[in-house]
């Protein structure tokens, strides 16, 4: 099993204070500290309303480019907040692409603060209104929004190894990945999220205060953002709820249910060898998928 991929470059308070001297010299003398690291972008926040983040390996400098030419064009009709770039960074001081300042929203993370009951159809709303049809040209990601066929093979592969190291892979969990393999997917240019998972929604006071971590956005199956039900909502009921105040098809839940299979077991998996939080986020998805297989 492998954990999250390693940094390509290396990335510190002094690499962006000088990164912000050079090309925006009105934030440089602004407070700033590191705040995460994750597969793709390591985040600093700067003063008290900004952050800063950069991708840490080549794949991931790809996707900010989509975030940055797509999202300040779609969030002005979202009806959560999102943070669409406020500055677009260019190459320097040895570092290899372009990086963004976002606003910074003072919330934790769903996978650490409950929802309250109402956010569910509060969700169902924002992804109605982002599930649209995406203008020709729209950014292609090969790994999120596609026919789950094209990405059995690993998901597989994942869910064996798993099998053998955990109790988590159950016959539900096995069903469900499978029906939502053989469901045809009927993808219509919409574009999606693409990450939908609990530590991309902010949650202040119990409410959703933003969506934020738009690198995989793409046009493709609305299902993947739909597996959001099994990141977030407990009990089986609430999921339920979700998914109607969507409007979701039968076909279109048997392929979530997949994505949500999918992305658990990455979780789970990447999770269990260097990142507890990651891990159990994995195991609370697979568990709901149990619960409802």
């Amino acid at each position: 099993m492998s954990g999250t991929p390693p940094a390509e470059v290396h990335i510190d308070a002094s690499l962006v204070r000088g990164l912000l001297d050079d090309q925006y010299p009105d934030l440089a003398d602004l407070p700033l500290n590191a705040i995460d690291a994750g597969w793709d972008n390591q985040m600093f926040r700067l003063g008290d309303r900004l952050a800063v983040r950069l991708p840490r390996r080549a794949l991931a400098a790809a996707l900010a480019i989509h975030e940055q030419d797509w999202l300040p064009d779609l969030a002005p009709r979202l009806p959560i907040p999102t943070p669409a770039p406020l500055r677009v960074g260019a190459p320097g001081r040895g570092y290899p692409w372009r990086w963004s300042v976002l606003p910074w929203f003072e919330a934790a993370t769903a996978h650490e603060a409950p929802l309250n009951r109402d956010q569910a159809d509060r969700l169902a709303d924002f992804l109605i209104a982002l599930h649209t049809e995406a203008l020709t040209g729209a950014s292609i990601n090969p790994f999120r929004g596609e026919p789950l066929v094209r990405r059995a093979p690993d998901a597989e592969a994942r869910l064996g190894r798993l099998s053998r190291a955990t109790h988590l892979i159950t016959p539900q969990v096995l069903r469900a990945w499978r029906a939502g393999l053989a469901t045809p997917a009927s993808i219509s240019p919409k574009w999606i999220h693409g990450d939908l998972h609990a530590r991309n929604i902010l949650v202040r006071e119990g409410a959703i205060c933003a969506v934020i971590d738009w690198g995989d956005m793409t046009s493709g199956d609305v299902a993947t953002d739909l597996a959001v039900a099994w990141h977030l909502f407990d009990p089986a009921p609430a999921r339920a709820a979700f998914l109607a105040r969507y409007g979701a098809t039968q076909a279109q839940i048997a392929r979530a249910m997949a994505w949500a299979v999918r992305i658990g077991a990455i979780l789970l998996e990447t999770g269990l060898v260097d990142h507890p939080a990651h891990a159990a986020m994995g195991e609370a998805v697979l568990r709901r998928l149990s619960a409802d297989g």
